[in-house]
């Protein structure tokens, strides 16, 4: 089982040892480290880790809030698999068929953003949807720029298309909302494939 755990703890030597030495003591493998931010005496660190045996969120981050200085703000399932290269992979897609670029970043986006589903929206239409996306959904208000809030129980990344009416919007029903980290590598994605589809010209007969 593969889980995404974001961590806010201590800046200092040894903190992030520690968070490592609970989880080993669950039984789990940790795959990945990733630094979402450092400030004010803090890092926000994102694990991906394996269990081999059963567990739940809920164990994890019991376990997890019990060390001390150490807050845990989410723990949710993931299908991104440390050690590949998805965004590489995602942009060569798209410039061998440009034609279906947003398309195929829409099928890959809950992938590369620790989401459930994905969708295209514009003028209130959904255009491309991936797997358990819902195919009518609404946006009270559309952001001028990428953004990441809670509607409800989801949470939702919403990143405009530049120079187009279209929105791509990520949701999660678990863990944290969206870092401004991911909203950050997210819009540049978005930016890249906006530009190779762009560049499409379909052939005339």
């Amino acid at each position: 089982m593969l889980l995404r755990l974001r961590v806010s703890l201590p800046d200092r030597p040894g903190g992030l040892g520690q968070v490592a030495r609970v989880l080993g003591a669950l039984g789990a493998d940790i795959l990945q480290v990733t630094v979402l931010e450092r400030e004010s005496g803090r890092a926000v660190d994102d694990f991906t880790v394996s269990w081999p045996g059963k567990t739940t969120p809920a164990a994890v981050l019991e376990r997890l809030s019990a060390v001390p200085g150490v807050r845990v703000e989410g723990v949710w399932p993931t299908r991104e698999v440390p050690g590949s290269a998805p965004d590489y992979d995602l942009l060569l897609h798209v410039a061998g068929e440009p034609a279906r670029g947003f398309a195929t970043l829409v099928d890959a986006l809950p992938g590369l953003c620790g989401g459930e589903w994905a969708l295209a929206l514009a003028d209130g239409v959904v255009r491309h949807a991936s797997l358990a996306a819902p195919l009518i959904f609404e946006l009270a208000a559309l952001p001028p720029r990428p953004a990441s809030h809670v509607d409800g129980e989801r949470r939702l990344m919403v990143l405009p298309v530049s120079g187009t009416a279209m929105n791509l919007v990520v949701a999660r029903s678990e863990g944290p909302p969206f870092h401004r980290a991911e909203l950050d590598r997210a819009a540049r994605i978005v930016e890249v494939v906006a530009r190779l589809a762009a560049r499409y010209e379909p052939v005339s007969d």
